[in-house]
């Protein structure tokens, strides 16, 4: 099985990954997130598949290249993160160290593949091998597979060469949408109070004034002789009259006029407000390749 280079395969790589380049991610082991190293390269086979990720152990064991099958990485482009799965530091001292003058036959592989059928805490590699033929004893806590190297096909190891299923099958899509609610907020305060206010009032009242009235008439017996004890001559004799006139009396008096009545009612109207929201919609980049999308 011959295997190439990813840029030597296809130089224009990247537009197959919407941009994005896999060399020069750093790769983490998976639960205890440390930084193991970084990809140098991405080997595929005579297909275009990913094979195996050359990561340089720079932060674990110095200038050392191993080979990192691709069902045992989850790659995280959000981060800009590889993550290794299942890969302890001991394996990674046991796996032999990859130079690029040296071929990649079957015997170089086979040893690296060794390393991670190992137990360990992943060992769904061993559970979903497929072996042509089993020649070894089977230990007693463990059985190491053998496969033909005549028909060996990187598809008898899914675990070890697929892209991992249970971290790979699923791409989620967001988008945003608009709540509606309601927050309480003050407007404003009506303060109601009352002061007095001061005016000059004028009413009309009726009132009675006493005057004399003096009448001098002609008697209808006027020049008729009288008797001179009739005829009484007395000097300064005085008539006296009382005279009367009525003033205004004017006193106030307070009268309820009106009541005021305060109360809130709550008025209902209907508001509009928008927002730009941000969806996330599926590109699919495979052209010319048959794409069945349900």
């Amino acid at each position: 099985m011959v295997l190439y280079k990813l840029e030597d395969f296809e130089p224009n790589y990247r537009d197959t990954f919407e941009g994005h380049d896999i060399k020069g991610l750093g790769v983490y082991t998976q639960g205890t997130d440390e930084k193991i190293g970084t990809v140098n390269d991405v080997l595929v086979d005579e297909d275009g598949h990913i094979r195996y990720l050359v990561v340089d152990l720079g932060f674990w064991i110095f200038g050392k290249k191993v080979l990192l099958p691709i069902g045992r990485a989850r790659i995280d482009y959000n981060t800009d993160r590889v993550y290794t799965i299942g890969l302890t530091r001991e394996q990674a001292e046991d796996l032999p160290e990859f130079n690029e003058r040296l071929a990649l036959d079957y015997d170089y592989e086979e040893r690296v593949r060794g390393v991670y059928r190992q137990p360990g805490d992943y060992n769904r590699s061993v559970e979903a091998s497929t072996p042509v033929e089993a020649s070894a004893p089977l230990d007693t806590s463990y059985s190491t597979p053998t496969f033909n190297r005549d028909s060996y096909t990187y598809e008898h190891e899914p675990s070890l060469y697929n892209l991992n299923e249970q971290d790979h099958q699923t791409l989620r899509l967001y988008e945003e949408r608009l709540v509606a609610g309601t927050r309480r907020r003050k407007t404003g305060e009506v303060a109601i109070g009352k002061h007095v206010e001061t005016e000059t009032a004028r009413v009309a009242v009726p009132v009675e004034k006493e005057r004399v009235v003096i009448e001098r008439v002609t008697p209808a017996d006027a020049g008729r002789p009288v008797s001179a004890r009739e005829a009484d001559f007395r000097e300064g004799e005085v008539a006296r009259v009382e005279l009367h006139e009525e003033t205004p009396e004017i006193r106030k008096e307070a009268v309820l006029r009106e009541e005021v009545r305060v109360r809130k009612v709550v008025d209902q109207d209907t508001v509009e407000a928008k927002e730009t929201v941000r969806r996330e919609e599926l590109d699919v980049n495979a052209p010319n390749l048959p794409i069945e999308e349900r």
